[in-house]
């Protein structure tokens, strides 16, 4: 039986066929009173997103006011949270911040400059299919739904995340294939053009980056062109719009006013040029309040600010364009000096300053045992943790601003997952470095690609910290301006050049390699060529950076802070873990009491200990292997006690839980009466093991052993 549509509209459903699978667009199934809504359907992944437009410009905003969410349900895996209090779903998981944000960025670009209408898109997973990630498929589902709505969004446009699998491209790839493979890329575009990339990596070269790229951008066309055709079945009416634009006559007095005061007199290395900017500012609000009355010009401030920004964004780029200069003077390819320091915060296990022109980020390091791993529950993931953790915090005294102070938003947990996938390609394993690591970036000041100095500090931190990283990690932020069809690329972009130009482009990696990449553009797409362009230049930037940072500290240090815990792993047979613990714990709880040393059991029976006083690690090593060594033959055992005196023999305890009998003729080579004669309760003996019967029953010989020691001296 099909659902009744109240409006009495018609189920309307559209299919093509999509890398291998059908995929198919449903509207008028679901959210009747939504603006647009969309069922996209893959597999067994289905995404429900739901677009509302307002009907009128929001009044007193300076930006337009677009928020898409990307809405996580357990039910959709077939699970229920693993959290012991809280079972619905709450604040949104890191992962489902960063998919939100990875579907906006391509979208945001493409409705008009000066829509203020409000704008709200909402992607939510009903099922998912377990071979893949469904973030894809929600972003081609909001897209659609925005198509619908018959605002001004110049779409439609779709995504891909692809891997490399044998050397290949692969879209839809499996989570055993990405987290295996090199290269794990996302990238979203409308018919002509690239409009976001963004990837990890594991040191993949550059050549094979721009080849996924165009192979993804090709292999999305039919889902775009899927879009159309539900367009063009639907028949959209296209909604009616004001823009806010600015005011023309406000512009021209800007631009009279600002004649000849930019240029070449502006063109000065930061932290002076925003000093000249910001002196500029005052002397045009003080010029325009004389000029207009202090009422008048407080009702149009607003305009005259915007005004202002509009007449410098329009000098750097004809700085750029016509003279090929940047408006710190810098050519196209230049650095900002760079200057940084290692082990100035005296308790971190590892610390590190790093200075990009007036761009400045502080790291700290701090290392725990892998038991202090972060648990993740959402609902992709499953039991999963992470064991390297990277955080990133902005306040906003870094940009020279009074903020309230909160938890992280989007930003910044954006600028932290991009710096955390920059280095954990070259973090170790547990195997080789059993520790949980957090790394804790603290901006201290901001004037252009933040999170690549992020991952700069970071990279220096950890070594510092003596992290036994495989390689370097470097950062870069790459800018470009177009003139026509001719880019002018930038190598290292401040705010000014960011602001005013047509893409925002990072990329991290090793001498060999890249490992993150995002690429966001401001225009409606680009070719891969430029893009090309624009990977090619970052890699030499790169290098230039990566060389600084060797000149720094160029391998990770040996030795451990003294502050840092030691951790040793001992391997263990897993039917012992039970005896180790002991019963509720008791037995596991009276070596760390006794000890001070922190104990971790794995199933697979690894026994990670952990303490900054090595006398703590051996003494707990000692103790959990009392308890779990096992008998063997041909060893002797000292000051072994004795438990129980028979008359044919005396039972000693050679460890806990293991007794074995002295027989009466092998207490000593001297005939033995009664073994009461030689030992009583209590007493400690050496013993050797000779044998261990059918039955697991120990045979001890103190007469051996006393033989084998006298032969020994």
């Amino acid at each position: 039986m099909s659902t009744i549509n109240p409006f009495g509209k018609d189920v309307i459903t559209v299919r093509t066929d999509l890398c291998g699978k059908e995929l198919s667009l449903e509207i008028n199934r679901v959210g009747f009173r939504s603006t647009a809504s969309v069922l996209a359907r893959y597999g067994d992944t289905v995404v429900l997103a739901t677009a509302m437009v307002g009907k009128a410009p929001t009044h007193g905003m300076d930006y337009f006011p677009l928020s898409i969410d990307y809405e996580e349900r357990f039910y959709a895996a077939g699970k229920i949270s693993g959290s012991r209090f809280v079972k619905r779903e709450g604040r949104p998981s890191d992962d489902a911040i960063l998919i939100g944000r990875l579907i906006d960025r391509p979208i945001r670009p493409l409705w008009p400059k000066g829509y203020r209408n409000e704008v709200q898109g909402v992607t939510t997973v009903l099922s998912m299919d377990p071979q893949f990630r469904p973030d894809m498929v929600a972003m081609i589902a909001m897209s659609a739904a925005f198509m619908l709505t018959g605002a001004p969004f110049d779409g439609p446009i779709a995504g891909l995340r692809v891997g490399l699998v044998d050397g290949k491209p692969v879209a839809f790839a499996s989570s055993d294939q990405l987290e295996n493979g090199i290269l794990d890329l996302v990238v979203a575009g409308t018919k002509d053009g690239v409009m976001m990339v963004e990837a990890g990596a594991n040191e993949a070269t550059e050549e094979q980056v721009i080849e996924t790229i165009e192979f993804a951008h090709k292999a999305m066309q039919p889902a775009i062109a899927l879009q159309e055709e539900l367009v063009a079945k639907v028949g959209v009416t296209k909604q009616e719009y004001d823009l806010v634009k600015p005011n023309e006559d406000i512009q021209a007095a800007i631009d009279a006013w600002i004649d000849g005061k930019l240029g070449a007199k502006l063109r000065q290395p930061y932290p002076q040029r925003n000093q000249l900017v910001d002196d500029l500012r005052t002397q045009m609000r003080e010029h325009f309040a004389a000029e207009l009355g202090e009422e008048l010009f407080a009702d149009q401030k607003n305009d005259y600010e915007d005004a202002f920004t509009m007449a410098l964004h329009k000098d750097v780029r004809e700085g750029i364009v016509k003279d090929n200069v940047r408006p710190d003077g810098r050519p196209m390819t230049e650095v900002r000096p760079l200057s940084s320091e290692i082990g100035f915060l005296p308790r971190a296990h590892g610390s590190s300053l790093f200075t990009r022109g007036v761009t400045q980020a502080m790291n700290i390091v701090t290392l725990a045992p892998v038991s202090y791993a972060q648990l993740l529950d959402t609902m992709e993931r499953d039991d999963d943790q992470k064991r390297y953790m990277h955080h990133y915090n902005a306040p906003g005294y870094t940009v020279g601003e009074i903020k309230r102070l909160g938890s992280p938003g989007r930003r910044e947990i954006g600028h932290s997952a991009l710096a955390e996938r920059a280095l954990l390609p070259v973090i170790p394993s547990e195997a080789d470095f059993p520790y949980a690591i957090r790394s804790v970036t603290e901006i201290m000041s901001q004037n252009g690609s933040t999170s690549m100095a992020a991952t700069c500090s970071s990279c220096l931190s950890l070594m510092d910290a003596g992290v036994p990283l495989k390689s370097p990690v470097s950062g870069i932020a790459m800018g470009l301006m177009l003139d026509g069809d001719k880019p002018y690329i930038l190598t290292d972009i401040a705010d000014a050049e960011d602001f005013a130009g047509d893409m925002d482009f990072k990329v991290a990696g090793t001498a060999s390699g890249i490992t993150a990449l995002q690429m966001d553009m401001k225009v409606h797409g680009l070719p891969v060529a430029i893009l090309k362009d624009a990977l090619m230049q970052g890699k030499v930037g790169r290098a230039h950076i990566l060389e600084h940072m060797i000149s720094v500290i160029a391998k990770p240090k040996t030795a451990l802070s003294p502050y840092a815990p030691r951790v040793e792993a001992i391997m263990i047979n897993p039917d012992k873990i039970r005896e180790v613990i002991g019963k509720g714990g008791e037995t596991i709880n009276k070596i760390i009491a006794e000890t001070g040393a922190e104990i971790d059991i794995k199933d697979d029976g690894t026994v990670m200990i952990s303490s900054p006083d090595t006398k703590s690690i051996e003494a707990a090593i000692a103790w959990v292997k009392s308890i779990t060594a096992e008998p063997e033959i041909g060893k002797i055992y000292v000051d072994a006690p004795v438990v129980s005196v028979m008359d044919f023999g005396a039972f000693v305890q050679i460890m806990p839980g293991k007794d074995g009998l002295v027989h009466v003729s092998e207490m000593s080579e001297e005939r033995v009466n009664k073994p009461s004669d030689v030992v009583k309760e209590g007493d400690k003996v050496t013993v050797k093991l000779v044998a261990i019967d059918d039955r697991g029953r120990l045979q001890l010989s103190m007469k051996a052993a006393a033989r084998e020691q006298n032969d020994k001296q």
